[in-house]
Parts: C-alpha cells; structure tokens; sequence
C-alpha cells in the first residue's frame, strides 16, 4: 500500500509576521525542506495543504467580523485566496509537493482531509485514488489544523504519524494535548532523523 506525507498550513499567515503567526513557523519550513531533500522519494504522494478563505463573506463563522475574535472557533482575517498570506512560506520548497489542496473556501474547515484539489476533488478520494493507506503529517499548526487532520485520518482508518518535531503549535499546552489525542486514537507520534547527531530517533518510520 501506498505512503503520503501531508504538509498542513506552512503558511505565510501562519508563520511570523503573518495574520496568525505561530512562534518558529519559519524555522519549520526549513526544516520540512530540509526532510523533504533526504525523504521525498520515499513517499508515493506528497500534498500540500493551504487555508484558501474568502475575502468578501465570513466563511461561515471562521472570521470574526466586527466582534472581537475568541482565537478557538473564530479568527482575525488570514490567509485569504490569493493574497500573499494564503501563499506557501518562501522557505518550503515546494518542488517535492505533488499536490495542492485547498480548504475553508466559504467554510470554517481545520482538517486537511475536508480539502479538496483545484479539480474540487476531496483529499480523500485523492488518496483513495494513490491507494494510500499510510499517512505522515506535518506542518502547521500542531494543536488546530495538524490536529484535525491526524484525528480525521485515524477516523478514516489510515496509519497515521505525526512527527513531533516538524510541526509548531500556538500554545504549547494545548500542543501536547493534542499529540496526546492522536496517541489515544492510536496514532503515532514519532521525531524525524533532523535532529543533528540522531539518526532514526525515536522509532521514526522513515
């Protein structure tokens, strides 16, 4: 069966200086490039998703309008179709990624699998089609968008992993929590080979 790699959100909105800035977003997008320059050839399907929001309505909730954001279920303007902040940070090469899929058009999605291809073809009938039936996750940010889609993926039935040290997270205690999450949805939670002198720490699958 085949493998995919899920790259969530490495977004400019969500890195620094963006509309929801996530502390060491930057530095993460250097180093899922880094991880995609030893390992993209080990993954039948690479997929990049990206929050693809409206600019003229308020995606069913997700923007808060002209009340002040809670930062749980509503949130300041970001990552807007089209403009600098929904772009990929320059950062993250993106020659490895296969395929885009875009989510929160109209809608308040977290999950990259309620993404769907530029076609309007859902990621999950995307891996269906790639006869993907293991999945690594990593990107942005750990206890939002990277939860939901490691949750949403164990629902599914796949194999899931999320390498703990290629996502970033708003709070860090809400972070563990989720890590913690996906362990008890029995998905695993492993460290890659990027850090300097380990090789294969942590049990990772690479």
């Amino acid at each position: 069966m085949a493998r995919a790699l899920l790259v969530v959100d490495v977004q400019n909105d969500f890195t620094e200086g963006g509309a929801l800035a996530v502390t060491g977003g930057a530095a993460l997008a250097e180093r899922i490039t880094a991880f995609l320059g030893r390992h993209a050839e080990e993954y039948d399907l690479i997929v990049g998703s990206r929050d693809w929001h409206h600019g003229d309505d308020d995606n069913g909730g997700h923007f808060a309008g002209t009340a002040a954001p809670d930062f749980e279920t509503t949130w300041p303007v970001h990552c807007v179709a089209g403009t600098p902040g929904a772009e990929y940070h320059p950062e993250l090469d993106t020659d490895p990624i296969d395929l885009d899929v875009f989510k929160g058009q109209g809608t308040p999605d977290y999950s990259a699998f309620q993404a769907r291809t530029e076609d309007g073809v859902l990621l999950p009938e995307v891996l269906a089609e790639h006869r993907v039936r293991t999945v690594d996750i990593v990107g942005i940010a750990t206890d939002h968008c990277v939860r939901a889609t490691a949750l949403d993926a164990r629902a599914a039935g796949y194999d899931v992993a999320v390498y703990e040290d290629l996502v970033a997270g708003v709070d860090a205690e809400r972070s563990a929590r989720a890590l913690d999450e996906i362990r008890a949805a029995q998905g695993h939670i492993d460290r890659s080979d990027m850090d300097e002198g380990l090789a294969n720490p942590g049990g990772a699958r690479l």
